[in-house]
């Protein structure tokens, strides 16, 4: 009897955050995903199916609410196995409604964050159960963990 597939939310904001979500795949082959992303245009980039939320900011903070109601109803729907988001505050939202549901949830902060962890990785911490940075300097023993990038 072979195993049921996992259902992965793969979740990200547009630029670098989906490029670094994108490098990811091969960690995927053995799952149905589902991506979320800000992007619509950004369906060319993969096979499988692409949800949209609006993009938001801390400053913008109707469409942050909006963008949050929006993952809550994906969310809800889709009941993913695991979610995983390499930011930004679409990826938090996802990670927090994603645990709210039961999902195994995995931050993984972007490369961009050399200096310092990101507000959303900060905010993920409490909902991730695997909480990632791409910088080993970053790493403490309390999280985030380093376990390499994904450049």
């Amino acid at each position: 009897m072979s195993t049921p597939r996992k259902h992965v939310l793969a979740v990200a904001s547009g630029g670098g955050h989906w490029v670094q979500l994108l490098r990811l795949r091969p960690a995927f082959d053995h799952s149905d995903v589902t991506y979320m992303t800000t992007n619509a245009a950004y369906a060319r980039d993969v096979d499988e199916s692409l949800l949209t939320v609006a993009d938001a900011n801390l400053q913008e903070k109707f469409r942050l609410v909006r963008m949050f109601i929006e993952v809550l109803v994906h969310v809800a729907r889709l009941r993913p196995d695991v979610v995983i988001s390499t930011g930004a505050a679409p990826g938090f939202a996802a990670i927090f409604f994603g645990r709210l549901f039961g999902a195994r949830t995995v931050w993984i902060d972007s490369i961009a964050n050399s200096e310092a962890l990101s507000v959303s990785g900060r905010f993920a911490r409490r909902y991730a159960d695997v909480w990632l940075t791409q910088w080993d300097h970053l790493a403490h023993p309390d999280g985030p963990e380093y376990w390499g990038g994904v450049l």
